[in-house]
């Protein structure tokens, strides 16, 4: 589990294709000592598992990962290349502090944005959600967009809109959306876990 709390940014230095697997290395700056092989770290919102370990040249961890085929389907992993930047989250440990909402890592699907609007040191967004989604994001409900734990100003249909604040900018690859990115979305589990709710309780 995570919180969509991203405490580095990324970088894939290497994609290899390895059947139907895409072999990453992301460079970073966590401590190699701190992770294990078998780990889990969200990868702009894509919970994937450590590999390998090591360090490079330029002293920055290297840690591998392989994405499968339903994660290249359902996300945008099957975008990244050499350079791409990732939102990273450490999974969570008992006791940590719960920042944001509790996030999976489990990408529900994809949405684009579909409006960039600057408003100074801010920026809103809004986005289009998969049809089957849409039905899972509330006004003053949490999103995970790219790793990232937000909350939804407004609904309208399938489109939703956020304000990322300076700070958010500062610390994540948010500030480099523009209109047609494609976004990884996770939506709130507590909603889906209502929805799912109504539905057995309506077929009785």
């Amino acid at each position: 589990m995570f919180t969509g709390i991203v405490s580095d940014i990324g970088e894939i230095v290497s994609v290899t294709p390895d059947g139907a697997v895409k072999r990453l290395v992301v460079a970073s700056s966590y401590d190699p000592a701190t992770i294990e092989l078998g780990a889990s770290i969200a990868c702009s919102g894509v919970c994937l598992t450590v590999t390998e370990i090591a360090t490079g040249k330029d002293g920055r961890t290297r840690t591998s990962f392989d994405a499968a085929p339903e994660t290249l389907r359902v996300t945008t992993a099957r975008d990244w290349s050499e350079g791409s930047r990732l939102n990273l989250e450490r999974a969570l440990k008992m006791g940590d502090e719960l920042g944001g909402h509790l996030v999976a890592g489990h990408v529900d699907g994809v949405a684009e944005i579909v409006v960039r609007d600057d408003q100074g040191e801010a920026v809103g967004f809004t986005l289009e959600a998969p049809p089957e989604l849409a039905k899972f994001i509330a006004a003053k409900g949490s999103v995970a967009l790219d790793g990232v734990s937000l909350t939804v100003n407004a609904v309208s249909g399938r489109r939703f809109s956020v304000l990322i604040i300076p700070h958010t900018l500062d610390r994540t690859t948010l500030s480099a959306w523009q209109v047609g990115s494609r976004i990884n979305l996770e939506v709130d589990l507590m909603a889906r876990y209502a929805a799912r709710l109504a539905e057995a309780g309506a077929a009785g």
